[in-house]
């Protein structure tokens, strides 16, 4: 019996060759795109059949069965889902920047809801789609076998359109992977034309003359690119990546805030979205959000992530993009079938291929077309030489036994071609009218101005190229829309917090048992001297106000301690909270010890610029030290002063190096000197001394006074304050006396404030119980140092003030508006707003 051939082989070469046979029939008939056209051959021969069953965009739809089973027949041996959906994703408005198939029916949805079954939807051709397959009936290009050898179908289609960066492509080969983005069709458009204008120096064009016109992908769902290095890198060489954004709004109402995302990244479903949110949100990873609601409709995608009561909008919205989808990376590689073979293309490149494949595709028609010309202009030559001699050709026809002796005889006679004979024996007795044989004539002039035209333009490569120039805009502006997805440039592609964090002016406060909170600076309004105030803090347990200041939400704030250490945070991470309400507890936020009290907050916008802090105690050292030494704070702490084991850190201010201080005490004495008394030390140093005190006494303020100050504010516990002239404080040396600023008495109190000012400010005053008072310098009058000052606060009986902030006009912007006086009901802690 015979068994047939053995055959001996390596185990190794046969996988080796079996598989790459497989990998490559994977690569170039399945995964991969053809850079000139941008399609898979599934994608190209779809719409084929389309093309070949009449299924233009001005006739009637056919069910998407029919369709498919069409391709299955004829082109596309596989499974009938592979076709489906490659039909169906051509017919998505959230897949395809310019859709190729008009589908009619439910076609699926950015939520991931697959299409209805092929039986159910039909389908046709785009309008668009009808440039893609512009004259591949005039051996434009290449046809092949099918695979049975029954059909013919196009290797690539002629490509009206530079599909393959319009609509973008993606695909998983073996070893190999691709995904372009989509772009805009005008952008496109402008970029060929600039490169078609430079062709004779094409190679001097660079990545970033065509990124003038494309700025990146144009992404069909919308939102927003962020602009990095890494998109002019994906352009220059085929690889790289962008950030995308959802685009949302928050919106204000009276009961509550909410964010409304509008577009979402491209590729990503809102159900998952959806779904994200709520485990984060359950896991309790995000704590602002009350409710999760999807409002979308016909009119447009509407995602509504309801917010709790006090919850910050840009936090949580600055949570959603670190942990969902809502920001997502778009890898992009350009990688495409150049003459069968994958190649990693940039965007220079890509736009070549394009313009070398419409030259090829013109060239192509204009030679077809030619030939077609060239054969109606011998024929029309024949019929005008026969009508020239009418009367002789009906003769001899008439004379010739047969057809075949007539033909010859035709041929002999006048000098015609057999094509001609043929033409002239088969010409119609109504063409001998004189109207018709004008019609011959004027044809045949159309015809040779037709090849004269033709002839010059494959003569001239110029002019195909500016053929390609006027097809590519005359199609910009017959289906080019504006672009869906902004590119926003001014922030960062890698994920960083302050990017999302609104930037305000703010009002940070802290307790004297370490509370503390952000207040935006718009709550406070200005008031006439004098005024009771608004609730500024609720204060209970006797907890007073320490410090409160003025800075950005983006400010570094830099902690100091009553130990001598130093902490650092941003601002915005202090958690905003009411005006009236308490805050949170510093331990909270910073790694302190639970002995340990925040003395001073200082706001830095940047480290890199030149100064120094200035520190004193309560027992009136003071001590200088470069601002650089603090940039770098470990979530720890650092020493910033080296204190007496019986003294404290009360006071750190900015000097820029030629500054005067201030320095005062509760007794109503105050020192002035220059900042170059105290040399520079390093952060572990202990400082020198800077006033004299007397027993019982102890500094209460130390201010800088800067160059545009003109004048000095005291304030004091009992409300009273006033003015006086900067030159009426002498410039001492350091560790002297000082001064008298204040006549002090049992009525006024103690001095809690000493501050220098130009007299365009705002004053803010805070009491122990927690009101606040805020109002203009201007109208505390000016009066000299041995006097006891107006009435700036009229401080409640058994409360006190107890801190101070100096608002400039152009940190905040104050509303004009002067609010009446308010007043501290006394039935409850917190207070209430009369």
């Amino acid at each position: 019996m015979a068994l047939g051939n053995i055959r001996t082989v390596n185990i190794n070469e046969e996988m080796r060759g079996s598989y790459l046979d497989y990998a490559m029939s994977v690569i170039v008939a399945r995964a991969l795109p053809d850079a000139r056209d941008g399609l898979k051959p599934v994608h190209r021969r779809i719409l084929f059949a389309m093309y070949d069953m009449g299924l233009r965009p001005s006739t009637s739809y056919k069910k998407s069965a029919r369709i498919v089973g069409e391709v299955l027949g004829k082109y596309h041996p596989h499974g009938d889902s592979a076709v489906y959906d490659a039909m169906a994703r051509m017919a998505q408005s959230f897949s395809l920047r310019y859709m190729l198939v008009d589908g009619q029916g439910n076609f699926g949805s950015v939520d991931g809801d697959r299409p209805a079954a092929m039986r159910y939807t039909e389908a046709r051709m785009a309008s668009i789609a009808d440039e893609m397959l512009a004259d591949i009936g005039m051996d434009t290009v290449d046809f092949v076998d099918n695979y049975d050898g029954q059909q013919q179908e196009p290797v690539v289609l002629p490509g009206r359109l530079p599909n393959m960066l319009l609509n973008g492509a993606s695909g998983i080969a073996v070893g190999m992977a691709t995904n372009i983005p989509p772009h805009n069709l005008k952008e496109l458009a402008a970029a060929i034309a600039y490169m078609i204008d430079h062709y004779d120096n094409v190679e001097e064009v660079t990545v970033d003359d065509l990124m003038q016109f494309v700025t990146g992908p144009d992404f069909p769902t919308g939102a927003t690119i962020i602009a990095t290095e890494e998109m002019k890198e994906a352009y220059a060489t085929g690889r790289g990546r962008v950030f995308v954004r959802a685009k949302y709004e928050i919106e204000e109402t009276d009961n509550t805030t909410q964010i409304v995302f509008t577009e979402i990244p491209y590729q990503v479903g809102k159900s998952t979205i959806i779904e994200r949110i709520a485990v984060l949100v359950r896991e309790g990873r995000i704590d602002g959000i009350r409710d999760l609601r999807d409002e979308s409709d016909r009119e447009g995608m509407r995602l509504v992530v309801e917010l709790k009561r006090g919850a910050q909008p840009m936090k949580v919205t600055n949570q959603l993009f670190k942990y969902t989808q809502l920001q997502s990376t778009f890898g992009i590689q350009m990688l495409a079938l150049v003459k069968g073979e994958p190649r990693t293309l940039s965007l220079k490149r890509s736009l070549q291929i394009y313009i070398d494949h419409r030259y090829e595709v013109i060239v192509r028609r204009s030679e077809y077309e030619l030939g077609k010309l060239r054969n109606r202009a011998h024929i029309l030559e024949g019929l005008i030489k026969a009508l020239d001699n009418i009367d002789l050709v009906i003769r001899t026809i008439r004379s010739a036994p047969d057809t075949e002796t007539a033909r010859i005889q035709l041929m002999n006679r006048f000098d015609l071609s057999q094509t001609q004979a043929n033409a002239i024996l088969d010409m119609q007795l109504r063409r001998l009218a004189a109207l018709e044989e004008q019609k011959l004539r004027g044809e045949y002039e159309e015809v040779q101005a037709r090849i004269a035209y033709l002839e010059d333009l494959l003569g001239s490569p110029k002019k195909i190229l500016a053929l390609i120039r006027d097809d590519i805009e005359q199609i910009a502006e017959d289906y080019g829309d504006d672009r869906r997805t902004m590119i926003d440039y001014s922030i960062s592609g890698e994920f960083n917090e302050a990017d999302l964090i609104k930037e305000e002016g703010v009002i940070v406060t802290l307790t004297e048992q370490g509370y503390v909170k952000r207040v935006p600076a718009s709550e406070y309004r200005a008031q006439r001297r004098g005024g009771k105030g608004v609730i500024g803090m609720t204060t209970r347990n006797q907890d007073a106000l320490y410090d409160i200041f003025h800075c950005s939400s983006h400010d570094t704030l830099l902690f100091f301690s009553d130990k001598g250490k130093v902490y650092s945070e941003r601002a915005y991470a202090i958690p905003e909270s009411g005006r009236a309400a308490r805050g949170v507890l510093m331990q909270s936020i910073l790694a302190m010890e639970m002995d340990e009290h925040i003395t001073t907050v200082l706001p830095v916008d940047s480290f890199e610029d030149k100064g120094y802090f200035v520190m004193a105690t309560h027992f009136g050292r003071i001590k200088r030290v470069a601002l650089s030494d603090f940039s770098g704070v470990r979530p720890s702490g650092l020493i910033a002063i080296r204190l007496d084991d019986d003294d404290t850190l009360g006071w750190v201010k900015r000097t820029h190096g030629d500054q005067h201080i201030i320095m005062s005490t509760t007794s109503g004495q105050a020192i002035r000197f220059h900042e170059d008394d105290v040399r520079v030390m390093g952060r572990g140093a202990g400082g020198v001394n800077a006033i004299k005190l007397l027993e019982d006494d102890a500094v209460v303020s130390m201010d800088v006074i800067e160059d545009d100050h003109t004048h000095i504010v005291v304030i004091t516990e009992n409300g009273f304050g006033k003015r006086t002239p900067i030159e009426e404080y002498p410039v001492q040396r350091r560790y002297g006396g000082g001064v008298r600023t204040l006549a002090r008495n049992e009525k006024t109190g103690n001095v809690v404030a000493v501050r220098s000012i130009s007299g365009e400010e705002d004053l803010m005053l805070i009491t122990l119980h927690g009101s606040v008072i805020r109002s203009s310098l201007a109208q505390i009058r000016e009066t000299s140092r041995n006097t006891q000052g107006v009435t700036v606060m009229n401080v409640a009986s058994g409360d006190a003030i107890v801190g101070l902030a100096i608002i400039r006009d152009d940190e905040v912007e104050d509303d004009v508006e002067m609010a009446d006086s308010v007043e501290v009901s006394e039935s409850s802690d917190v207070g209430e707003v009369v």
